[in-house]
């Protein structure tokens, strides 16, 4: 019987261990394909992307010319015509009629001015791969580019250094303050006994529940009276304020979860609260630091709507959302620059996440298992 309890024991465990396993790998490669995708695409020449998918680049069968030749003038191409011993009309021609060798006749082009082609499917891979995406989107310089009907326009880059510099200048600080600031709110909570501090804790967690968007129009408001409006300054009070609740009710479970007799034995000596907060809080809470940052930089990176709000669409103080934003708008159709643009946009949070990942666990279970 003890025999057979664990055999089940062990089955079920090897189930239970294939669900999770296959779980995840589902959910990695449902988040990791299109990212793929996206960094092939930014690679890919314009034509490349118009007439095939991204993963065309791996080895696959495609109709592949052998042959071309020209119509003949008599051939009635209102009705059925004959071309190599196949008949068909204009349309089923233009979708490609196979013949017994194996081997496609297709009509390229219209009815007037249109060629025969012979296709044979091989194995082939798209490889005509480019930097030119990434030099015409950071550049800003002038380039050449061919329409549908070859007609070559010179169309200036989008210059997307601006942009990134701006959105380091938001992000940075927009990340840096509330983090400091929430971590002495942190300590205090924590650690320090003051009138009211129960409610104080009780409203700052109340207003994690406060939509962004409710919260836009007075602080606007705000920013016209005090001649804010327009400026980075106005954003980062705007981030620090919306990331003040959730970075505080984070830091104060894990420094609440911190040893008291560290602390007790910092007091005997003669240690100040400052001192006990710079010399044994700050370097103690670095997991949690960093996934608080992890949070507030990729939020205040990606953010659209605040910095759009607060500091407007002006050349000068676009952020790398409103540059991709605009460029979507003016090129919905150059895929080639917008994967490019998008995967520039993607590189640092990507650096800052796997930076400080190895910190994300640690100060995201803070203080969920105590005793």
């Amino acid at each position: 019987m003890a025999a057979n309890s664990a055999n089940s024991k062990q089955r079920q465990k090897l189930i239970s261990d294939i669900i999770i396993n296959g779980a995840l790998f589902l959910l990695v490669f449902v988040w990791t394909v299109p990212t793929f995708g996206v960094l092939v695409s930014s690679f890919r020449t314009r034509f490349d992307i118009q007439t095939s998918g991204w993963w065309s680049i791996l080895p696959h069968r495609e109709w592949m010319k052998v042959n071309e030749f020209k119509p003949d003038k008599d051939l009635d191409r209102d009705g059925v015509m004959t071309i190599k011993g196949l008949q068909g009309t204009f349309k089923e021609f233009r979708k490609g009629i196979e013949t017994p060798d194996g081997t496609r006749v297709t009509w390229i082009g219209n009815k007037r001015l249109g060629r025969i082609e012979v296709q044979e499917r091989r194995w082939t891979m798209r490889t005509d791969l480019t930097l030119e995406n990434y030099t015409n989107v950071l550049s800003g310089k002038k380039y050449a580019l061919k329409d549908a009907a070859g007609n070559e326009k010179i169309v200036r880059g989008d210059n997307f250094w601006g942009a990134i510099l701006n959105s380091l200048t938001v992000a940075v600080p927009a990340t840096v303050i509330p983090i400091m600031i929430a971590a002495f709110a942190a300590y205090g909570f924590a650690w320090m006994n003051f009138p009211g501090r129960k409610i104080l804790f009780v409203i700052v967690v109340a207003a994690l529940v406060v939509p962004v968007q409710i919260e836009l129009v007075p602080i606007l408001r705000d920013y016209v009276k005090l001649d804010l409006n327009g400026t980075f300054l106005a954003v980062w009070l705007a981030h620090t304020g919306f990331g003040l609740p959730l970075a505080t009710y984070l830091l104060y479970n894990y420094i609440s979860g911190l040893p008291r007799d560290i602390l007790e034995s910092a007091f005997i000596d003669g240690a100040s609260h400052f001192t006990i907060f710079t010399r044994l809080i700050l370097p103690l809470s670095v997991p949690a630091l960093a996934s608080f940052a992890i949070f507030q930089f990729l939020w205040t990176w990606n953010d659209y709507l605040v910095a759009l709000v607060s500091i407007g669409s002006k050349p000068d103080v676009q952020v790398l959302t409103m540059r991709l934003a605009e460029i979507v708008g003016s090129r919905g159709s150059d895929w080639h620059l917008l994967t490019a643009g998008a995967f520039i946009s993607m590189i640092l949070p990507l650096a800052v996440f796997f930076s400080l990942q190895r910190f994300f666990v640690r100060g995201m279970l803070a203080g969920s298992v105590k005793g």
